[in-house]
């Protein structure tokens, strides 16, 4: 078990870098956004180099970088108030936790699943992106990989919890 999780652990630690590097794409993407943009305006259009789909970028790389770090993260970064379990036993704090990884795992069921139909969908009708006329449906299959991965993620950590096998 602790194996297992710790190889899947390896392949969100990559899904948590590739996160990283759509949130560096995001900032240059809006950087120069604004930066031609900028230049534009400062030159009364004379220069214009302003690119088409910046937008766009900038959104589908926000939600790419929240589904690729979610995986790794979900288990690493929970707030654990004292106030209310301060009287419980660790093996009570451990089975609370795995409770509220078990409905973040739902939580990655229901989006996989619903990006799984918009992919379908999307795919189907051959729906593109307004500006840059990506089809649809490589996002909504990107995504759903990504929070099958958080489903899975969490439910290996919420079992590893139960059962006092920790990765």
């Amino acid at each position: 078990m602790s194996s297992l999780i710790r190889a899947f652990d390896k392949i969100t630690l990559v899904m948590h870098w590739i996160g990283g590097v759509f949130l560096i794409g995001m900032m240059v993407a809006t950087l120069a956004d604004v930066l031609s943009r900028g230049l534009f305006g400062m030159t009364d259009g004379a220069v214009d180099w302003t690119f088409i789909g910046g937008v766009e970028l900038v959104k589908y790389s926000l939600l790419f970088t929240v589904l690729f770090i979610l995986p790794h993260s979900v288990s690493r970064s929970q707030v654990i108030v004292d106030l209310f379990t301060e009287g419980l036993s660790q093996r009570r704090k451990d089975w609370l936790e795995a409770l509220y990884l078990l409905c973040f795992g739902l939580l990655g069921v229901g989006m996989c699943y619903s990006f799984f139909h918009l992919m379908v969908e999307s795919d189907l009708y051959y729906e593109t992106t307004q500006d840059l006329l990506i089809p649809m449906s490589y996002f909504y299959a990107v995504a759903s990989f990504a929070t099958a991965m958080l489903a899975l993620s969490a439910a290996l950590q919420a079992l590893a919890l139960i059962t006092n096998k920790k990765g």
